[in-house]
């Protein structure tokens, strides 16, 4: 019997969850494999937590005070599942991705085919079907979703299959990270660790993107607001920029430092830059 352990972390978003889950449970579950689905609580107050355990009563809740986002979240969830069990795979899912059927067979037949000892990431779209959000990266790019898996560089978290070779190398996320970043950084030290990360090639879920402009860089918002929500975990922490890439270079990170800081004091200024850069 093979063992997979689904990690998601939740807060105050009942419906997405509820729906999220439902996909996952309602997967096509290889025959002698078992899934198990562990989900933080980050704080919920919107009732959750209470239709988690009335439809899900086999999913394993664990708690937050609302402090960890997604990142810490996830480090939990994953500390909890690898104490509980040696899983085959861990699951990384966000609960406001719903997995097309078939996904966690893709998931685990692409995985088997780089002999376990690949990151094995699933792409998602929109629900209008006309672009990808989610998913591997080559530059700054997803590559294209037609039948071909491909070696990416980087990924989101939304859909990722780690299997254990690969947790027993690189071990659990970042808890230094609050929000995101974290998946990012996992992907560097898959990268300096020589493991392979592989794009299924096939969409695997739906998953809409978030807005193209954060708050903290928007000149709609006035500029003490905007360094607030800079400052915030799901903001763009210049702390936590900085710890992500001096790992690849010292220089780059203490320049996307700045520049961040540039960015939320003078976001018209950095806007015009950018038409300017554009245009030429």
């Amino acid at each position: 019997m093979g063992y997979i352990a689904a990690l998601l972390t939740v807060h105050n978003r009942r419906e997405q969850t509820m729906a999220c889950l439902s996909r996952l449970y309602a997967q096509d579950v290889p025959e002698g494999m078992a899934l198990a689905v562990y989900v933080v609580n980050d704080g919920c107050t919107d009732g959750t937590e209470e239709s988690v355990r009335e439809r899900f009563p086999q999913a394993s809740i664990l708690h937050g005070d609302g402090s960890l986002y997604w990142n810490r979240g996830m480090w939990t969830a994953w500390d909890v599942a690898s104490k509980a069990k040696d899983y085959d795979y861990y699951l990384w899912l966000n609960d406001d991705t719903d997995l097309l059927p078939n996904a966690i067979q893709s998931l685990l037949s692409l995985s088997v085919a780089n002999d376990d000892r690949a990151i094995i990431v699933g792409a998602t779209e929109s629900k209008q079907g006309d672009m990808l959000t989610y998913g591997g990266h080559v530059g700054n790019n997803i590559p294209p979703c037609d039948g071909n898996s491909r070696d990416v560089e980087w990924f989101n978290g939304n859909i990722v299959l780690i299997p254990q070779a690969v947790f027993l190398q690189l071990g659990n996320l970042d808890f230094y990270y609050r929000h995101s970043k974290g998946d990012v950084d996992y992907g560097i030290r898959a990268k300096k660790a020589g493991i392979r990360m592989v794009q299924c090639g096939s969409v695997l879920g739906v998953c809409e993107a978030h807005a193209a402009m954060d708050g903290w860089c928007n000149p709609d918002i006035p500029f003490p607001k905007r360094w607030k929500l800079m400052h915030l975990p799901n903001g763009m922490p210049p702390n936590e920029i900085f710890h992500l890439e001096r790992q690849t270079s010292v220089a780059k990170a203490i320049f996307h430092y700045a520049t961040i800081h540039i960015r939320c004091m003078f976001p018209q200024m950095w806007m015009m830059r950018s038409v300017h850069r554009a245009e030429k």
